[in-house]
């Protein structure tokens, strides 16, 4: 049979899905050799490759890997040690012994015959007794790396969350103790490899440290784009993990190769197109009749707070009750069942037990209704799988899309649409969030309204058992009046879903994710290294940020982020200058500004000047550019206006100092002036401010925040972190050159 050796360019292949240029080497695979390997370890029963498979493995795929042989016999070794020269290492292989050092099955450094025989029956006798039932092909006698290379790990493991991914950091002994790896989806693209190289703490070891040359940069990235592609392009490999690799100046080398198999095939999600999946929820954000299952007329029963809300909330459209033992209820006309129900209903509200939801549901499926919104509780958040199986199944049946359960409904402000048993709002604004549960939406809700943030929408996902954030994250993507998307999440059913959804999305929108759960608790014993580095929190942070998410440290940072982001313009580049009343903001605005991956202007000769015009003798220029606390109004005015003028300044950090010189209103009214000025010109630059005083610069920082300068009291870290939030956008959109 012919071999399958296609020709694939895997860097354009990942790299077009992320936007990137493609490369113009294209690397050939042997996919028939793996396959054939893999087929014969499937039909022996066994989940792992023994070292000689790996090797066929990484020879496919053009991985370097040292010169080896696999003896059944001393006098095998010796000759295969010959052949290939010493120094050479000796390692068990037993499809049952995974990790080799533990069983007392390796030996490195061997430099004559004697040495070779010796340790071919020592590491025989200790794996025997370390296992006793595994069975023992062989040795595995392999050329002794050249020392000088630095250790790294390069693997790939199937997430439960985001299917494969490639994992690189530091290796071998170093691997488990320092934890420093970070991870990409697989296929990787060379851009994704190249920015993994510099996404570990430890980086600079790679450029060279103590005199040690550089390693090979193109040589290690192309091993990392082969190692992702192998996993990628073969489902029943569950993880590939090469530790250690050696990487040098004269190239990369992978000493020691172990691929696992996965017990089974993964069961698949279904899927929606983009059409099916707008045409969805354009019904559920924008209906135009709804139907509430278990309406009620008595005070604090669910049934009777959705019915008020949608009434109360001023809905436009069609409300129509269903219950089978009323004629009326709140003036509207009560229907005995949904099929009653007069015309095209678009969403159905579901307020009744869980128990009864099911049967109710058929209803909604045969007359055609495309959204259920189910509020109960009762399914699989209580152990009970297999009722939400059922209600998945029947939802699936007849095509309708399942917003919940357990959730506290919904809110689409622009349609007057509250959807809810909890708290009406009904302030329109341009930011859409959404949470997994109850209590964070409505801190959600608390914070916009004292925060007076409209909102696009607010929407609860519960259980998730069907519609989730990227089917939400595709509509808000395309909503005129959403622009900015902030989710609070726990788990994500289909991380490629989301990651596909978040990169078309933020081209044009920021989203911020508040990740719930940074423990890895998550993480399972596995049977590599790179499984046990996989942690859940490890893989979203990084998986998140290749999206190019804004992810928000905590609840209220996720909130300010979402309420700041639209207010600021995008920058136009790096150059960040401070404007303070006092050194000491000056100095933490300065730390902030590093926390959070910003760039202090290194302030030009002639604009240093134009500065010390405006500020006293003892006051200082340059950046921060110290105007002193005793300064007027005038002076704040005229530094701010310089800052808005220069067009090498991208974006201003203003540290105001509380005093009787110049009251907070004074600032705020001045500021507020000078930026609005600026903008009726076509100058917008992004201006944030940190307020320290008394009470008054509360009501400052409102009126700033008002009028297009993102202001916070008491705090130098917040102003600036929003700041960096809106650079890192910038950045994951396109629209700044640099890596988020």
């Amino acid at each position: 049979m012919a071999q399958d050796t296609t020709t694939q360019d895997t860097t354009t292949e990942a790299a077009v899905a992320g936007g990137a240029s493609p490369r113009t080497s294209v690397p050939a695979y042997d996919k028939d050799a793996v396959r054939a390997v893999l087929q014969a370890a499937r039909s022996e029963g066994r989940t792992a490759l023994t070292a000689p498979e790996g090797k066929l493995l990484t020879d496919a795929y053009g991985i370097p890997t040292p010169a080896e042989g696999l003896a059944e016999c001393a006098d095998d070794a010796v000759a295969l040690a010959d052949r290939i020269g010493f120094p050479v290492a000796l390692k068990i292989v037993s499809p049952e012994i995974l990790h080799k050092t533990d069983a007392g099955g390796v030996r490195v450094g061997l430099n004559s015959a004697a040495e070779v025989r010796g340790a071919f029956t020592a590491i025989v006798s200790n794996a025997r007794a370390y296992a006793p039932a595994a069975r023992i092909s062989g040795v595995q006698v392999q050329q002794m790396v050249p020392e000088g290379g630095q250790e790294v790990i390069v693997g790939a493991v199937t997430d439960p969350t985001f299917g494969k991914v490639v994992a690189f950091g530091l290796g071998g002994v170093l691997v488990e103790v320092l934890k420093d790896v970070t991870f990409r989806l697989a296929p990787a693209s060379h851009e994704d490899a190249e920015s993994m190289l510099d996404g570990i703490r430890a980086a600079e070891v790679l450029r060279g440290v103590r005199g040690r040359p550089a390693v090979d940069r193109a040589a290690l990235a192309d091993l990392i784009v082969r190692a992702s592609q192998l996993a990628a392009d073969f489902p029943e490999i569950a993880e590939v993990d090469l530790n250690p690799v050696f990487a040098s100046a004269d190239g990369v080398l992978a000493a020691d190769v172990r691929v696992l198999l996965s017990e089974g095939p993964a069961k698949e999600r279904r899927r929606y197109s983009r059409e099916e999946i707008l045409g969805a929820m354009r019904r559920l954000m924008r209906p135009r009749s709804v139907t509430v299952i278990g309406a009620s007329g008595e005070p604090g029963k669910i049934g009777n707070s959705v019915m008020r809300n949608l009434i109360d909330g001023g809905f436009p459209g069609d409300i129509h009750p269903v219950n089978p033992k009323a004629d009326d209820i709140l003036g509207r006309k009560a229907y005995k069942t949904v099929m009653d129900v007069p015309g095209d209903v678009d969403v159905a509200v579901f307020a009744i037990p869980a128990k009864f939801v099911p049967a109710a549901l058929e209803e909604v499926g045969r007359k055609g209704i495309p959204n259920a919104v189910l509020i109960p509780s009762g399914f699989a958040e209580t152990g009970e799988h297999a009722l939400q199986e059922r209600i998945v199944a029947i939802a699936e049946e007849h095509g309708v899309r399942l917003l919940g359960p357990n959730i506290y409904g919904y809110y689409s402000t622009w349609q007057d649409l509250c959807a809810t048993f909890c708290t009406p709002y009904d302030v329109k604004g341009s930011v859409a969030l959404t949470s997994q549960s109850g209590g964070i939406g409505m801190a959600i809700l608390g914070f916009a309204r004292s925060t007076k943030t409209g909102v696009s929408a607010i929407v609860g996902l519960g259980n998730k058992s069907d519609v989730d954030e990227d089917d939400l994250l595709t509509y808000f993507g395309e909503d005129e009046n959403t622009q900015c998307i902030a989710m609070h999440l726990e788990d994500l059913k289909d991380g490629r879903a989301f990651v596909e959804a978040a990169r078309e999305t933020v081209r044009k929108k920021p989203i911020v994710v508040l990740k719930a759960g940074r423990t890895s608790a998550g993480a399972r014993a596995a049977g590599s290294h790179t499984g046990a580095l996989a942690g859940d929190d490890a893989v979203y942070e990084d998986i998140l940020r290749q999206a190019g998410v804004i992810r928000a440290p905590g609840l209220n940072d996720m909130l300010e982020y979402a309420r700041a982001l639209p207010v600021l313009p995008t920058p136009q580049g790096d150059n960040v200058v401070i404007i303070t009343g006092a050194g000491g903001s000056g100095v933490l605005l300065s730390d902030a500004i590093v926390d959070n991956g910003l760039s202090l202007m290194t302030i030009p000769d002639d604009l240093d000047a134009a500065f010390r015009r405006f500020i006293p003798p003892f006051g200082a220029a340059g950046n921060p550019v110290d105007i002193t606390g005793g300064e007027p109004p005038s002076t704040y005015e005229a530094t701010i206006r310089l800052g808005m003028e220069d067009p090498r300044i991208h974006a201003l950090v203003l540290g105001y100092w509380h005093t009787i010189v110049t009251p907070p209103m004074i600032f705020a009214e001045l500021t507020a002036r000078v930026v609005a000025e600026f903008r009726d010109r076509g100058i917008e630059k992004p201006v944030v401010a940190s307020l320290a005083g008394d009470t008054e610069v509360e009501e400052a920082c409102a009126y700033l925040f008002a009028r297009g300068v993102v202001a916070y009291p008491y705090t130098t870290e917040r102003p600036v972190a929003v700041l960096g939030a809106k650079y890192r956008w910038a950045r994951a959109a396109g629209l700044l050159g640099g890596a988020s």
